[in-house]
């Protein structure tokens, strides 16, 4: 029922006011209410959620991707493990959107690794033998660089992926991350060393040290 909204109280002397980061907890805490109405089964709480998140993840997915039909697929496997996941979600301590956000972009990377495994495996083999080779250098490169991008902490391999996997920008991978260019640039930075790391010497056949 609608009514009127009571006035705003005004803060006693010596009281704060609320922070910004309250606000942040305050949407945490919705977010889990939303999640025990989900795993309740009541009616419409999923909808709520689909109709508030599906085009942003499907933004993030195309993004990644560039490709619509894949896209939907990412956003509703992305939506799906969300729902599979709301009777053990833990109220206030994370964003329903962050949550989507970051299975929608590794699920998206996993489809590029597929990708680039069945090109490979598809590539004629009627090259003459040097040819022959340096494809099998290459598989053998891109499938060394794959395990150690699993490795690196997540927010690093998300942003190698999407700035050389994808050719996105700097400022498209912050928008796809949710942060901004400095703190992808500083991704990039630690995610390279890192890279480099465990890649020895065949590192600079995938990064160049010209990045720009």
């Amino acid at each position: 029922m609608l009514g009127v909204a009571p006035a705003a109280r005004t803060p006693d002397r010596g009281e704060s006011p609320r922070s910004g980061g309250n606000r942040k907890d305050d949407k945490a805490e919705a977010d889990g209410r939303l999640m025990a109405a989900v795993a309740a089964g009541e009616a419409g709480a999923f909808r709520q959620v689909v109709d508030a998140e599906l085009q942003r993840v499907l933004a993030v997915a195309r993004r990644v991707l560039g490709n619509d039909g894949e896209a939907e697929d990412v956003a509703q496997e992305a939506l799906l493990r969300l729902w599979q996941q709301a009777a053990n979600w833990r109220a206030g301590e994370a964003r329903i959107r962050t949550w989507l956000h970051r299975v929608a972009v590794n699920l998206s990377i996993d489809r590029l690794r597929r990708r680039r495994e069945e090109s490979d495996d598809a590539a004629p083999e009627r090259a003459a033998p040097g040819g022959q080779q340096r494809r099998i250098e290459a598989r053998d490169l891109a499938r060394a660089v794959d395990q150690a991008l699993q490795a690196l902490p997540e927010r690093q391999r998300i942003a190698l992926a999407l700035f050389h996997y994808e050719g996105a920008s700097m400022a498209e991978v912050a928008d796809a991350m949710e942060t901004s260019p400095d703190a992808v640039e500083s991704l990039l930075g630690r995610g390279r060393r890192a890279l480099k790391g465990l890649l020895a010497d065949r590192w600079r056949e995938m990064l160049p040290d010209d990045e720009t």
